[in-house]
């Protein structure tokens, strides 16, 4: 058995099919960032411990959770609201409980948008450390989510996904969010652009190494909104989730564009014309 945070804020519309996901655990923790609609009463009433911390970044979030939260299990699965779990990706962690041969776990998610699972233009399986065991592992933000920092003992793989509905909230929602996420990755960018790129790790057998090696080179890009959508619909195989991926590619393009206008802008700082 093992425990499962979920992190919160103005999730009304999705902490309860959230914890349904979850009903089998007898330890889940909510930690909110001062939600403001009934997540936390919803949450609450299905058993949920509630905790409550202002958010600066992803990374801190869970950080504060494993320090101050007092889990009921030594394993912890990091969730969000707008993510399911489902019963094979738990006998899976039980495995690894019992193998105990890593301080973390790598777990991909499936995008599910307008109701199709988008295997191809989602890059799936894209990995991001979810399970840890506490007190061996470390968390830290990149862009506007986090990676993982510190892993005692190495981090392993799990082979089962979780769901990630990601537009839950429609896309105007999802719009909203990723305005504000492109300075975050602005800034990011600007940051990796000042450093080499490890050519190395282009060719790397490790998926962790290459897919840091090719945000680095993706940061340099031009026209890297042109090449997302590209790379995307047409290498990635994109056209192949019909319509859903079509509109998944081209949103996804537009939020490049929309970080490298902000990476512009931060160089630039040029007055508005008519200023004087």
């Amino acid at each position: 058995m093992f425990s499962i945070l979920i992190l919160t804020r103005n999730e009304e519309v999705n902490i309860e099919p959230c914890l349904d996901s979850v009903a089998w655990c007898d330890d889940v923790v909510v930690l909110d960032s001062q939600s403001t609609d009934r997540t936390c009463e919803v949450a609450a009433a299905r058993g949920a411990r509630i905790f409550e911390r202002e958010f600066d970044d992803f990374g801190a979030q869970r950080n504060y959770a494993l320090d101050h939260v007092e889990f009921r299990h030594p394993w912890v699965f990091h969730l969000d609201a707008d993510e399911r779990f489902n019963d094979t990706l738990r006998r899976e962690c039980d495995e690894a409980i019992t193998e105990d041969s890593h301080s973390a776990y790598f777990v991909a998610n499936r995008i599910i948008f307008l109701g199709r699972w988008i295997k191809h233009s989602s890059q799936y399986p894209y990995h991001q450390v979810r399970f840890v065991k506490r007190g061996e592992a470390r968390f830290a933000k990149s862009g506007h989510g986090q990676r993982e920092d510190r892993v005692e003992r190495t981090a392993g793989y799990l082979r089962t996904p979780y769901d990630h509905l990601n537009f839950s909230k429609g896309i105007a929602d999802w719009v909203d969010r990723h305005n504000s996420y492109s300075s975050e990755e602005a800034a990011e960018a600007s940051a990796l652009c000042a450093g080499p790129i490890p050519l190395a790790d282009l060719i790397s057998s490790g998926p962790l190494e290459r897919r840091r090696a090719l945000k680095r080179l993706h940061a340099r890009l031009p026209a890297r909104w042109l090449f997302k959508f590209f790379y995307l619909y047409v290498v990635r195989g994109g056209f192949l989730d019909g319509y859903p991926g079509l509109a998944y590619c081209t949103l996804n393009g537009f939020y490049d564009f929309l970080i490298t206008a902000k990476i512009k802008e931060q160089h630039n700082r040029l007055p508005v014309r008519g200023d004087r």
